[in-house]
């Protein structure tokens, strides 16, 4: 039966080599696609913005426009920011080291960003990695972060893992699966904190879902767009003031 749920599970996380179409696609392909996203601005675009992840920043179930970095985007615009659509350098099934290969491959070393977001982990928990490794890899991420800031540390910012645990797809290991990504958390963290990041906390958030399905998607396993406006609303705030201010 674990065997079984192993399976199942891969295919939504693409564990390992994934088959999925997020997954397969090309460094290229993949850099013009996200390039593209939120094309709707107000006029010429002055800010810019990087978001570096796994399926959950790509928006794995739900149409581009409910990924929170793009929610992000518009509520940005919204506020009277002249944002360019959100360069996103993220796949389903990515651990750390994939995203830092990723930011390698994607991404120019002189390409600075207004505002730079990380979220990964989530598949270092799944497959079993040594948090000791998470935590040396998402140094070197937090590192590639900041040297892609205009405004070093002070524009980057992390958003905590959420808790799958509470997914009907999660929910036979829940207990496990939940202490095992507070664990990751604390890392996390505790690595904001070493370079002076801000640290979003929104696996409280994640754990509504619980009671509450339209937080899911309709895989069972991610968020849903709903889910993804509660975390853009409960950081909006503090993004904000990254942004120069007139």
């Amino acid at each position: 039966m674990k065997y079984l749920q192993f399976l199942i599970l891969a295919s939504f996380l693409a564990v390992g080599c994934s088959t999925s179409s997020v997954a397969t696609k090309s460094v290229a392909e993949t850099e013009e696609e996200e390039d593209t996203t939120s094309e709707n601005t107000n006029g010429e675009a002055q800010y810019s913005y990087l978001a570096l992840g796994d399926s959950y920043t790509i928006g794995e179930s739900v149409e581009e426009s409910e990924r929170w970095p793009v929610q992000l985007t518009e509520e940005l615009r919204d506020r009277g920011y002249a944002m360019a659509p959100p360069k996103i350098i993220a796949r389903t099934g990515w651990t750390t080291a994939d995203l830092i290969a990723g930011i390698n491959s994607e991404l120019n070393v002189q390409r600075d960003f207004d505002i730079v977001s990380i979220l990964i982990g989530v598949n270092n928990q799944y497959q079993n990695k040594p948090i000791t490794e998470y935590e040396e890899e998402l140094r070197e991420i937090f590192r590639k972060a900041i040297n892609h800031s205009k405004k070093m540390e002070d524009g980057v910012f992390a958003v905590s893992i959420p808790d799958y645990g509470v997914t009907p797809f999660g929910a036979a290991n829940q207990d496990e699966i939940g202490r095992d990504i507070d664990a990751f958390n604390e890392v996390f963290r505790r690595v904001a904190e070493e370079f002076d990041v801000s640290f979003y906390n929104i696996t409280p958030i994640s754990r509504r879902a619980a009671d509450n399905p339209d937080l899911i998607a309709d895989d069972d396993l991610h968020p849903s767009g709903m889910m993804y406006r509660l975390w853009v609303e409960h950081f909006m705030l503090n993004v904000v003031e990254k942004l120069p201010q007139e």
